[in-house]
C-alpha cells in the first residue's frame, strides 16, 4: 500500500442547535446555515467518507479496506472488524444546547439495532463564557425512571452540569447521561454508530413547529451510573504524546508540536488518525508531506512506520484502535 498523510471530504451536517464555527472558525466550506457537525471519517452507511488527495482520490474508505485489508487498518483491527471501518471522526458546534442523550453499549444496540454501540470522547477546542456540558445524573443513585419526568421545571435538579474550557477533554462511556451545551466547539471520537436516544430536548420545536422525538423507554434501559465524570487529567508536553482517553475501542493522546521531530510507529498495529485541534502542522510520510490546519484530520495507514512532525505550535489529537478486543466486539455490523 502507497503510505502518506491520507485527507477525506467533510460530510457537513445541518443541526437544529448547529451555528457557524465550523465555516467561520474551522473554515469548512458550505453556504448552508446550522452546521452542527463535520463527519470528518465516516463509514456510517449513508455517509461513506471519501478521499480528497493523492493517490487515493476519488476512492472511499470502504475502497482503502477492500483493496488493503490489514495494510490499511492494522492486523488485529481487520480480524475484528473485517471490512468496516471503526471509529467516527467528527467535529461539532453547538449554537444551544443539544438534547440530553444517551447511547446503548455493544449488547443492546446489537439486539436492538444490529449495530455496534456508541463510546466516545469530547475534546473541548473553544468555548464562550460560561459555557457548559451536561455529564451524568446529578445524584448516582438516581432511578433511572426519573427520565420519564423531566419537566423545564426540575431539569436542572436531575442532570449534573459542568463548566467546560479549552483544552478540556471527557470520557463518555455507552450508557452515561450526557449533552454539549451551547456555545461548545468541540473533537468528537466515537464508535462507529449513529445511534442516539434523547432524553429531553430542552422543549423547543423544529421549523415545523413540531418537537423532535424522545427515546425515553429505550434511554431507560441504556441509562448506567458512574462514579467519575470522565474528565481527562494531562500534562501537556513538547513533541510528546500525552494520554487523555485509553479504553476497548480506541486510544486518544493530545500532541503538542513545536519543532520539527520523527515519531516511529512501526510497532503500533493500527491505522493512526490526527485531528488538528489548534495551529497548523505539517505532517510527513512515505515521501509525502500535508498542511493540517486547525479544523482538519490526516489518517495514516497501519503500514506507515516514521512520520515527520513540523511545527512552531500545534496541537494534534492522536487517535489509534490497538490490542485485542474484546469476543463480543467482533463480528457486529
Amino acid at each position: 500500500m502507497k503510505v502518506y498523510p491520507i485527507k477525506f471530504e467533510p460530510i457537513l451536517k445541518q443541526k437544529i442547535w448547529g451555528g457557524d464555527k465550523l465555516r467561520s472558525v474551522l473554515s469548512k466550506k458550505t453556504n448552508k446555515n446550522n452546521i452542527g457537525e463535520s463527519w470528518e471519517i465516516s463509514d456510517v452507511n449513508g455517509n461513506i467518507s471519501q478521499v480528497s488527495n493523492g493517490l487515493y482520490k476519488g476512492l472511499n474508505i470502504k475502497e482503502l479496506i477492500k483493496n488493503h485489508e490489514s495494510e490499511f487498518l492494522g492486523t488485529n483491527n481487520f480480524q475484528n472488524f473485517g471490512f468496516d471501518f471503526p471509529l467516527l471522526i467528527k467535529f461539532l458546534d453547538a449554537k444551544t444546547d443539544l438534547s440530553v442523550q444517551v447511547h446503548p453499549g455493544d449488547d443492546m444496540a446489537k439486539v436492538y439495532h444490529n449495530s455496534f454501540g456508541k463510546t466516545e470522547m469530547w475534546y473541548i477546542m473553544d468555548s464562550d463564557e460560561d459555557a457548559n456540558i451536561v455529564l451524568g445524573l446529578k445524584d448516582k443513585n438516581t432511578n433511572p425512571e426519573i427520565l420519564d419526568h423531566i419537566t423545564s421545571k426540575n431539569v436542572e435538579s436531575i442532570f449534573n452540569r459542568e463548566n467546560v474550557k479549552k483544552g478540556d477533554s471527557y470520557f463518555i462511556p455507552a450508557g452515561k447521561i450526557h449533552a454539549i451545551g451551547a456555545g461548545v466547539l468541540a473533537a468528537e471520537i466515537q464508535q462507529t454508530s449513529d445511534i442516539t436516544y434523547r432524553v429531553y430536548d430542552w422543549d423547543r420545536k423544529d421549523d415545523q413547529g413540531q418537537k423532535r422525538e424522545l427515546h425515553t423507554q429505550l434511554a431507560k434501559k441504556a441509562t448506567q451510573r458512574f462514579e467519575s465524570n470522565g474528565k481527562a487529567e494531562y500534562q501537556l508536553k513538547y513533541n510528546e504524546s500525552s494520554s487523555l482517553v485509553n479504553c476497548d475501542y480506541f486510544t486518544t493522546n493530545v500532541l503538542n508540536v513545536n519543532d520539527a521531530f520523527v515519531k516511529n510507529y512501526a510497532n503500533l498495529d493500527s491505522f493512526v488518525i490526527f485531528m488538528c485541534v489548534e495551529g497548523s502542522a505539517t505532517i510527513t510520510a512515505g515521501g509525502t508531506s500535508e498542511t493540517i490546519n486547525m479544523g482538519e484530520t490526516i489518517l495514516l495507514p497501519a503500514a506507515t512506520n516514521d512520520i515527520l512532525f513540523s511545527s512552531n505550535n500545534a496541537k494534534l489529537l492522536e487517535v489509534y484502535v490497538d490490542g485485542e478486543l474484546s469476543e463480543k466486539l467482533k463480528n457486529v455490523s
